[in-house]
């Protein structure tokens, strides 16, 4: 293996762009998704259906055929089965991807991929140190606090148990 190919290079890169609409895979559907299965339709590549590409989100409905709302009562949506379908074989082939190009690394480059892996860890030993004292000063800060308010709450219930003991002896 020479050179690192350009396709992982350019996952590497910043991208200013932040789009905020429905999101797939953490990806938005209207500037990436379907200018992405559009491009490959055209391309052959793909044979998403055009009324998925034109209304990829729809609403969602139950088993009985009724429209399907949340807990909060607004109407449920989903993305289009062919584009969600595809997305989801488009994930997989990309975490395939990642494993093959790492496996292929450190394969070709044992040596540097095991300093690099070493390297890594000795990084990291200190920030796993201080989270394991942080969390245990936290789980031990709520412990008192669950500890500070039982305790009053079985203080503010004696009184008045010893209240109805003395109103049912008299």
């Amino acid at each position: 293996m020479k050179d690192t190919p350009n396709y992982i290079k350019s996952l590497l890169l910043p991208n200013a762009k932040s789009p905020r609409g429905r999101r797939v895979w953490s990806i938005d559907l209207e500037t990436a998704w379907l200018p992405f299965f559009l491009a490959t339709n055209t391309m052959g590549d793909t044979a998403i259906p055009a009324d998925a590409l034109g209304c990829p989100i729809r609403l969602a409905y139950d088993r009985d055929g009724s429209v399907k709302f949340s807990k909060t009562g607004r109407p449920v949506s989903r993305v289009a089965r062919p584009i969600s379908d595809s997305v989801t074989l488009i994930r997989q082939n990309f975490v395939a991807n990642l494993q093959q190009y790492a496996e292929q690394v450190a394969t070709d480059k044992q040596k540097d991929y095991a300093k690099q892996a070493e390297q890594a860890t000795i990084a990291g030993k200190p920030i796993i140190a201080h989270d394991k004292v942080e969390l245990d000063k936290a789980v031990k800060l709520q412990l008192e606090e669950a500890m500070r308010v039982a305790e009053q709450e079985a203080l503010q219930e004696a009184p008045a148990q010893k209240t109805e003991e003395l109103v049912a002896v008299h």
